[in-house]
């Protein structure tokens, strides 16, 4: 199944984009989709105890199932004052 990928502030920075698609297996879950990425990007993999997750723009948690078309988006931690 195909799934929009979003990774926003540090990841996107770390990766030098922020949006593409890609097959992931049937059945797949946000952590297989993470899995992905890492996969493509070892660089973002230290950030993986401290990322938020979303599905559709819905907070989600790693073993959240995920679904063809569905868009899934990884957010660092939010710092500031």
């Amino acid at each position: 199944m195909r799934v929009t990928v979003r990774l926003f502030a540090q990841l996107r920075d770390a990766v030098g984009f922020g949006v593409w698609e890609t097959e992931i297996r049937d059945g797949a879950v946000v952590g297989d989709v993470w899995r992905d990425v890492t996969t493509r990007h070892p660089n973002v993999a230290p950030f993986e105890k401290a990322i938020s997750c979303a599905v559709n723009a819905n907070f989600a948690r790693m073993n959240y199932p995920v679904a063809d078309g569905d868009e899934v988006a990884f957010l660092p931690p939010v710092s500031g004052g």
